[in-house]
């Protein structure tokens, strides 16, 4: 995008920011792929490449369970050296002054808490892939620890020494339900609001592509910023097809 092209698109997003007072952004994979976090559903991205593995299919299979740690350690070095972006930095910026109520994000990444947003004021749709807990009785397990009891027992994805039950990284499979406290969040923050932002989500996923449509019916501003088109561009208000980070950058030094 040309610099008179952002310089545009920033003077209309400062205009936006300036009247928000209780905003909720909503963001997607790409928010993050400037931090070197891969977008899994473009081209060569990770779900091009392996087929989605089913919660159902992780419960009942080891080999599944196996094949999924083997996914999640190949993917440790992207994860573990990202650090937040510019977009990251300036939802957390606009949370401390107080005019972001909250931000709703699809990734897995925990970009946003390296941000400095507090977990109070996140709601993580599909999980964290930063730690791992036990699906039958919730302890949580660090990476370090399961990496090595799955390297020790020559990749055997390792299950809860308190009951035996499968230890799965804190992430919503395909086929495993949504976590009900963190829908009942976004659903609060999107009918609270007065603009809500779409950030590098293609909002193809449902139910959660639906909190940009709720907010509208309540009257809040629609703001999609996202390389490529979105089936919900017609109902936005706003829309910018640009670089997040560097959008925002010029939107916030107007």
């Amino acid at each position: 995008m040309a610099s008179d092209d952002i310089k545009a698109a920033a003077e209309a997003l400062h205009a936006v920011l300036a009247q928000m007072r209780a905003g909720v952004a909503f963001t997607g994979a790409g928010i993050s792929t400037e931090c070197g976090i891969p977008d899994f559903r473009s081209p060569g991205g990770l779900w091009t490449r392996n087929r989605p593995i089913d919660y159902q299919d992780f419960r009942a299979s080891p080999a599944m369970r196996a094949e999924a740690w083997r996914r999640r350690f190949a993917m440790e070095a992207a994860f573990a050296g990202a650090r937040p972006g510019r977009g990251h930095r300036a939802l957390a910026q606009l949370l401390g002054e107080g005019r972001l109520r909250g931000i709703i994000t699809q990734n897995i990444d925990g970009l946003h808490q390296a941000s400095g947003v507090p977990e109070a004021d996140l709601v993580e749709l599909h999980g964290n892939s930063t730690y791992a807990t036990c699906l039958d009785c919730a302890t949580r397990y660090e990476l370090d620890w399961v990496r090595a009891r799955f390297e020790a027992e020559r990749e055997r994805a390792p299950d809860c020494p308190a009951c035996t039950g499968p230890i799965k990284s804190a992430t919503i499979s395909f086929g495993q339900p949504m976590p009900a406290e963190a829908m009942a969040r976004a659903k609060a923050l999107s009918a609270a609001c007065d603009v809500f932002l779409v950030l590098g989500s293609s909002l193809v996923v449902w139910p959660a592509a639906g909190f940009p449509v709720q907010a509208k019916r309540a009257g809040a501003r629609l703001v999609i910023i996202n390389r490529e088109p979105t089936e919900l561009d017609d109902l936005a208000d706003l829309v910018i097809r640009a670089d997040i980070g560097a959008v925002f950058d010029a939107a916030l030094h107007h």
